[in-house]
C-alpha cells in the first residue's frame, strides 16, 4: 500500500504532457499543457509507410520521452529515468519513489490498461502513477482517457513489459527541482521555439518535418490505392489526425496556443507572425482529415486530390511559420 497526499489529478488532451504536469505540479510547478508541449520543444511532422504497414502513419510530434527530456532540460529539473528487463526491479523503481512520496512516470503500452477504451497497441504511451493497494494501481492518464483512473497490477505489469514499435524497457521516471526551484519558463521559451524550428526547417530525411508534409500532399490522392479497405482505413487515419491523444489537428492546436501564450509574455513580431499562421494551420489539419474521412466513406478520389491541394498549403504555410520563428 503507498500512495502520494495531494496530487493534482487533472488530465490534459494527451498523455506525456499530463503526466509531466502531474510531477511538475508536485515539485511546485504548474504550467499550462501548451506551455508544457511548447517548452519540450514537442511539435513535429513525420510520414511514415513501409511494405510491412497495413497503411502509412502520419503523426505530428517528436518521438515519445523525447518532449520530456527537452523539457526537464530547459527548465533545468533533474530526471532520473530507470529502465531494466526484470519485471521484479521493474516494480521496486515505481514503488519505492511512491512510498517516498513521490510520483512516477511510467511509459508502457496502452493495449493492456483496464481503463483504455481503444484496444490498440500504443507502446509510447505515458501515464503519471502516484499509489497503489494490493490489488490496483491509481494512474493519472488524459482527459479523454478518464483523468485519475485505476488499473491492475498484473494489467500494469504486462503493459509495461510489453515489446514492439515505441515500447521502452519498463521505463520509469521521477522529476526533481533542483533546490526546490525550476528554471523561469519565460526565458526558455525562444531557446525552445528555435530548437523546434530548426528541425522543422532541416530534417534529416524528406519524411519528417516540412518536408514530410510535401511528401504527404504528394502520397495522399493515392490513399485509395494504397488501402486494402478504405471505408475502415481513411476514417481512422482521420481520426487520429484529430482526436489521438493530441487535441486535434496533428498538435497544431496545443503549439497555435502556446504561441499565443508566449506571445504575452515576450513582445516580438516573428512570434505574433507564427502565432497567426499556426492558427490558420491548425483549422486547415483538421479539413484534413475531413476530407480523409468523407473520402473513405464515399470512395471519391477528387475528395483526396482536394485533401492533396491543401496539404501542400500546409507545407508552405508551417515553412513561412517556422522561417518566422526560427528569427526569434
Amino acid at each position: 500500500m503507498g500512495m502520494v497526499k495531494d496530487i493534482d489529478v487533472r488530465g490534459m488532451e494527451h498523455c506525456e504532457t499530463t503526466a509531466l504536469g502531474v510531477l511538475l505540479r508536485h515539485e511546485g510547478i504548474d504550467l499550462s499543457e501548451p506551455m508544457l508541449f511548447g517548452l519540450g520543444s514537442g511539435l513535429s511532422f513525420i510520414y511514415w509507410d513501409s511494405r510491412a504497414m497495413g497503411f502509412p502513419f502520419l503523426g505530428g510530434r517528436v518521438k515519445p520521452f523525447e518532449l520530456t527530456r527537452n523539457l526537464t532540460a530547459a527548465l533545468g529539473l533533474d530526471l532520473l529515468v530507470e529502465e531494466t528487463t526484470s519485471a521484479r526491479k521493474a516494480w521496486q523503481n515505481v514503488a519505492g519513489p511512491i512510498d517516498a512520496g513521490r510520483p512516477v512516470g511510467l511509459q508502457l503500452d496502452s493495449y493492456h490498461l483496464d481503463y483504455f477504451s481503444t484496444k490498440v497497441h500504443f507502446g509510447g504511451h505515458v501515464v503519471a502513477m502516484y499509489g497503489y493497494d494490493e490489488r490496483d494501481a491509481h494512474l493519472v492518464d488524459t482527459a479523454p482517457q478518464g483523468g485519475a483512473v485505476t488499473t491492475g497490477l498484473a494489467a500494469l505489469a504486462r503493459a509495461r513489459a510489453e515489446r514492439g514499435p515505441m515500447t521502452a524497457r519498463h521505463r520509469s521516471f521521477t522529476i526533481t527541482a533542483p533546490g526546490g526551484t525550476a528554471a523561469s519558463p519565460q526565458g526558455r521559451i525562444i531557446p525552445a521555439i528555435k530548437t523546434c524550428a530548426d528541425a522543422f526547417l532541416n530534417p534529416p530525411i524528406a519524411n519528417l518535418g516540412h518536408r514530410g508534409i510535401e511528401k504527404t500532399a504528394k502520397q495522399v490522392p493515392k490513399w485509395l490505392e494504397r488501402s486494402d479497405d478504405p471505408r475502415e482505413d481513411l476514417p481512422r487515419a482521420a481520426v487520429l489526425m484529430e482526436k489521438a491523444g493530441t487535441g486535434g489537428a496533428l498538435f497544431r492546436n496545443l503549439y497555435r496556443d502556446f504561441l499565443a501564450e508566449s506571445a504575452g509574455l515576450v513582445d516580438s513580431d516573428h512570434l505574433r507572425t507564427g502565432h497567426r499562421l499556426y492558427a490558420e494551420a491548425a483549422a486547415r489539419w483538421t479539413e484534413v482529415a475531413e476530407l480523409v474521412a468523407a473520402a473513405g466513406e464515399s470512395g471519391d478520389a477528387k475528395t483526396l486530390t482536394r485533401a492533396g491541394a491543401v496539404l501542400h498549403e500546409l507545407a508552405r504555410i508551417e515553412r513561412e511559420a517556422m522561417r518566422a520563428l526560427s528569427k526569434l
